[in-house]
């Protein structure tokens, strides 16, 4: 093929052909890219607002119930964080509200845990003794002694 092109002449114009990019090709004019006037950068698409799905009306006449949206609604470019699977916000309990609950839990629980420590019993039962100590069954003279009858420490 490469030989036929050589003797009639046609290497050129092939090698041309390939060069230039065509018509239809992906790569943009200098025009175009200065009449683009989008900060953003995402093509001229229509931005929606930043609204979560979360809290849209649930029971109005959605296309898509699941995802509260119509037929050919824009979809936001943060659509996986906007989205109703994403994580839940949870709008019901206000900081200050829930750092007093939790001040509060903490409080009661360390309160409690000072009452039971005052209350609470050192010695669950007398002590017990052992008949010389079982200094024999705990390895002899230099082994740490159980209790002998009459101690009165602990």
């Amino acid at each position: 093929m490469l030989s036929r092109r050589l003797v009639t002449g046609r290497l050129p114009q092939a090698a041309f052909r390939y060069t230039y990019p065509r018509a239809f090709s992906q790569v943009r004019p200098l025009q175009a890219e200065a009449q683009l006037d989008d900060p953003l950068q995402n093509g001229n698409y229509p931005n929606p607002p930043r609204v979560k799905r979360q809290f849209r009306d649930p029971h109005a006449d959605w296309w898509d119930k699941q995802e509260r949206r119509n037929f050919g609604e824009p979809v936001h470019e943060d659509n996986d964080i906007l989205a109703v699977f994403s994580p839940e916000q949870y709008t019901h309990v206000t900081p200050k509200k829930a750092f007093l609950s939790i001040g509060t839990f903490v409080a009661v629980f360390l309160g409690l845990c000072g009452v039971v420590s005052l209350y609470y019993p050192d010695k669950p039962s007398a002590p017990r003794t052992f008949p010389g100590g079982l200094e024999k069954e705990l390895g002899g003279p230099s082994a740490v002694s159980a209790r002998k009858p009459g101690e009165d420490s602990w």
